[in-house]
């Protein structure tokens, strides 16, 4: 019985240390909510990347993570502790992401436009030349028995 009522008030006792999150302190170098959502847009896109055409960024020696910092002039720490202070308010977080995911839509809407419009040209390209495959065939003339004229 005394086992079983300390096994009690050991795993309350954890419940309630692990409940008791403290915020994180706001980084002196915190990213921007703006440039946190860019950031976030090109590691989903390098994640689809990675996950479809892993050999062409191995082939062109991308490293995703690299990149990203490189391009947004930022280090993994300064992107590590702004990303935990964010997502500690889980709705602000969640607005980032919704925020990402429109910035994802808007470019899949843009490529899949310009996909479209290319797909117009190439068949538009294909009815021209068979347009004028169809002008330029030849029927070879039939020939004509001659016969011979009676008297």
């Amino acid at each position: 019985m005394i086992k079983r009522v300390s096994l009690l008030l050991l795993f309350l006792a954890l419940c309630f240390a692990c409940n008791q999150l403290e915020k994180p302190e706001k980084p002196d170098d915190l990213i921007s909510k703006n440039k946190m959502v860019d950031i976030l847009f090109d590691v989903y896109v390098f994640n689809a990347a990675k996950g479809t055409e892993k050999r062409v960024l191995e082939k062109n020696n991308v490293t995703p993570e690299v990149f990203i910092f490189q391009k947004h002039g930022i280090d993994s720490l300064q992107f590590v502790k702004s990303n935990e202070y964010y997502a500690y308010d889980i709705d602000e977080y969640e607005e980032m992401i919704k925020n990402v995911e429109a910035k994802i839509k808007a470019k899949k809407d843009i490529y899949q436009k310009e996909l479209d419009l290319e797909e117009e040209r190439r068949q538009k390209r294909l009815d021209s030349i068979k347009n004028i495959g169809d002008t330029l065939k030849y029927e070879k003339p039939k020939k004509k028995l001659i016969t011979p004229v009676e008297n």
